[in-house]
């Protein structure tokens, strides 16, 4: 069966509508890019990197208010500091490999120079760590990956499962990788979209939940060959949640936090080494950089906010299911394969 996204095997998770595109572009504003860097000479490369970038592009003049939480923080992310201190993301967001922050940061750093966004930057890029199937030695992701990322980061459908920082990833013990979803979120104060982007990296094969039923355990080692030869618990995922609702930082942290719902429900626990990172932000408000007078804010009350919390919930189960059903298998480094979820597979165990 060839590839495709959970709606389209007749799997539906949650019970909010989806926005046009089921994706986190489906919040007004929002871009994402890829660059995906695979090949085997010199050096195995199975890795990449996935940008994010808020007010179509213009992030860099306009921040937003965003949060962040870490479920367990055996992992990067970079620019949390001054997001605690401040409340506001004011750079575009990348998610790449565990050995590539560094180069993917100086990346974005040039960019904001040459393209005259100021003088000063802590970009925000995070990890997961794809060093079963990337040769992470090689350092495959330069500044060219990021530029390409930039260049061809569009609002619409969103590439998903081998792809961008996703491409060497696995979840779950099957093949891993970026996925999306969104939800429409009705309130008294207004309806507002909520999309969720996930890097996922992360989790045990038996713990799997499909809208809760236990896939993992039906599809075990015996019938679908691990990745591994041990059991591992090391992993990660990333959660990028953003909405266009008027947050403030608070309610961006108290959505982020929401995050680890969405992935308890698919089966993560939050292992000792794994970094379970979760961002989330809002441009609802406007904050342009250098102004002087005083900003104009708007804020969702807190009495109005639990759909979003439901939102979020559902966006990031859903997104980790796309970023599972849409994972092709890949052999890489040093030979190893990761298997795809074999849906058909998937679609008769759902149906019982």
């Amino acid at each position: 069966m060839n590839r495709a996204r959970l709606r389209d095997l007749g799997i539906t998770i949650g019970q909010l509508p989806t926005g046009r595109h089921n994706a986190i572009t489906d919040v007004p504003g929002i871009l994402v890019g890829h660059a995906t860097i695979m090949h085997d000479a010199p050096r195995v490369a199975r890795t990449g990197v996935t940008v994010i970038l808020p007010r179509d592009g213009a992030i860099w003049q306009d921040a937003v208010f965003g949060g962040f939480h870490s479920f367990n923080g055996c992992g990067e992310m970079t620019g949390l500091p001054w997001l605690e201190e401040s409340g506001m993301i004011g750079t575009p967001i990348a998610i790449t490999n565990t050995a590539a922050v560094g180069a993917v940061w100086d990346a974005l750093t040039a960019y904001g120079f040459e393209h005259g966004h100021g003088d000063a930057f802590l970009p925000m890029v995070a990890e997961t760590h794809d060093g079963w199937l990337n040769d992470l030695a090689a350092f495959s992701v330069g500044r060219v990956h990021v530029d390409t990322a930039l260049a061809a980061a569009r609002s619409g459908p969103v590439d998903e499962g081998n792809v961008g920082g996703g491409t060497g990833m696995i979840c779950h013990a099957f093949k891993g990788g970026i996925g999306t979803s969104s939800r429409l979120a009705a309130t008294a104060a207004g309806e507002f979209v909520v999309g969720a982007l996930v890097q996922a990296n992360y989790g045990d094969r038996e713990q799997l939940r499909v809208d809760g039923v236990a896939v993992g355990r039906e599809l075990n080692a015996d019938q679908i060959a691990l990745p591994w030869s041990l059991p591992q618990r090391a992993g990660s995922i990333i959660v990028v949640v953003a909405t266009n609702a008027p947050l403030v930082a608070d309610q961006c942290r108290r959505l982020a936090r929401r995050a680890t719902v969405g992935l308890a429900r698919v089966g993560g626990v939050g292992h000792n080494g794994s970094g379970d990172l979760f961002l989330a932000f809002a441009t609802g408000n406007h904050l342009p950089q250098g102004q002087q007078s005083l900003y104009g804010l708007q804020m969702v009350p807190q009495t109005q906010i639990d759909m979003l919390f439901e939102a979020v919930a559902e966006a990031v189960e859903e997104a980790i299911l796309n970023a599972l059903v849409a994972a092709e298998t890949l052999t890489g480094f040093q030979g190893h394969t990761a298997y795809a979820l074999p849906l058909d597979a998937l679609q008769r165990i759902m149906q019982k």
